[in-house]
């Protein structure tokens, strides 16, 4: 069975089923599971409908795993580069001083029901780490969760109310599209100049916003692009929310620690009217992804926020909490030496430098040097490949056998033409999938 088949069959309304022989059969009209023959009965299943919500979920990075999983299980070896995590390749581990601490956190039974917003030896670490960036963060500031996207959850979940908007960059990370249906609201996304190092389009910004925008995105470093924005940029960005008083800005600064160009600036320190929510976590910086530990701070200059910190904090309490030991494992990383980013920072950065030597040997691709994060965001320049990003893909993976990620994932308008490829693995492995993307290409 291709790979775009089993893709498109996981994207379809309703879940495909396989017969005997790879064929696909979906359910009919009236929602009715093809009948299941054996020798002595036959059955017919009333199939029982998905909510809407979870049916129109979609998430790129993962989605085009299903296909790869069905190549590795006919045996061929899929070099994947699709999802950013640095656990799963050489040379980037978890800090050995960060699994002690979880290690002595299990020991030590520490293993119970933690505080709903987090424990407070890292809320306090935190807000300091928040503080030195630029701004006074407080400990009750800090909302400790399962991950930034946890986070983005329970923002969504407070803020947004049926016909609000979300502005947020294109391309950007898949669940600021996603989530925001849940609840009746919509992405809009502002365009990030493909032409000029994908900085962002202000004038786009302005042209888009309404008193309907509830959240306005920045993703710095950006995921997929890499763009640092410049300070010019985040203050030009924060007047223009000035201009709206119910807008808030989210600031995901996950990369901030992998910024290569030494200009990062956190956003809420250059806020002093509008509410700020800058999320971070222990996946990308730290490399501890599985650990699934993020959070929110909140910078509030104005004091408008109350109810929906409020709306939060119910949230919050009604998941129970975070998981205990990792937020020890997370404490240590904030509050002990951190020398080893340095090396971690180095081989990144070798890494990023020779796929991007590699690209510019291949016709018919073309990127920008990322400024921050561990991607590429790379172009098809090549006319009869780039009209279908998805395709190009597919094929790529089933001819092949090297798994990126398509640019419409990112943004159906802004990232296509595009895939994002993570350039985490060791040289050796990169080298072997430049070999064989040269090769797709005819090079």
């Amino acid at each position: 069975m291709r790979s775009q088949d089993i893709l498109e069959a996981v994207e379809e309304e309703g879940r495909p089923w396989l017969k005997e022989g790879g064929q696909m059969e979906m359910a009919s009209q009236m929602h009715l599971k093809p009948q299941i023959h054996s020798s002595d009965c036959e059955i017919m299943v009333e199939v029982i409908d998905v909510s809407a919500r979870a049916a129109a979920i979609e998430y790129a990075i993962r989605d085009v795993v299903v296909p790869a999983v069905e190549l590795e299980k006919q045996g061929h070896e899929i070099i994947r580069m699709n999802v950013g995590d640095p656990l799963a390749f050489d040379g980037l581990p978890t800090p050995k001083h960060m699994i002690s601490a979880y290690k002595d956190a299990l020991d030590n039974q520490k293993n119970g029901y933690g505080p709903s917003y987090g424990i407070p030896e890292l809320r306090e670490a935190i807000a300091v780490s928040e503080t030195k960036k630029g701004w006074a963060c407080e400990m009750d500031d800090v909302y400790v969760t399962h991950g930034v996207t946890e986070a983005l959850q329970i923002i969504f979940a407070s803020f947004l109310e049926p016909g609000d908007k979300v502005l947020a960059p294109g391309p950007h990370y898949p669940p600021y599209m996603a989530y925001p249906q849940m609840y009746g609201a919509t992405t809009v996304e502002y365009r990030l100049d493909p032409n000029d190092g994908w900085r962002i389009d202000l004038e786009d910004i302005k042209s888009k916003m309404d008193e309907s925008v509830r959240l306005l995105v920045l993703i710095n470093p950006n995921n997929p692009t890499g763009n640092v924005a410049s300070v010019e940029e985040i203050d030009s960005l924060i007047h223009i929310a000035e201009q709206w008083p119910k807008c808030t800005i989210i600031a995901d600064e996950i990369y901030d620690g992998l910024d290569f160009t030494n200009k990062f600036v956190s956003v809420a320190s250059r806020s002093n009217k509008v509410p700020v929510l800058a999320l971070n976590g222990v996946s990308k910086v730290y490399f501890a992804p599985g650990w699934r530990i993020g959070y929110m701070a909140w910078h509030d200059p104005s004091g408008k926020l109350g109810l929906v910190r409020d709306g939060v904090e119910r949230l919050l309490r009604s998941r129970l909490c975070a998981s205990t030991p990792a937020q020890f494992g997370y404490l240590a990383g904030l509050t002990d030496d951190t020398d080893w980013l340095k090396g971690h920072r180095s081989r990144i950065k070798e890494r990023l430098d020779y796929c991007i030597n590699r690209i510019s040997e291949i016709e018919g691709l073309e990127c920008e040097a990322p400024g921050g994060a561990f991607y590429l965001f790379v172009r098809i320049s090549n006319d009869k490949l780039s009209s279908d990003d998805k395709n190009f893909v597919l094929r790529l993976l089933e001819e092949k056998h090297v798994l990126v990620v398509h640019g419409s994932g990112f943004s159906p308008e802004y990232g296509h033409g595009h895939f994002r490829m993570v350039c985490l693995p060791p040289i050796e492995i990169l080298d072997e999938a430049f070999n064989r993307i040269s090769d797709f290409l005819g090079g």
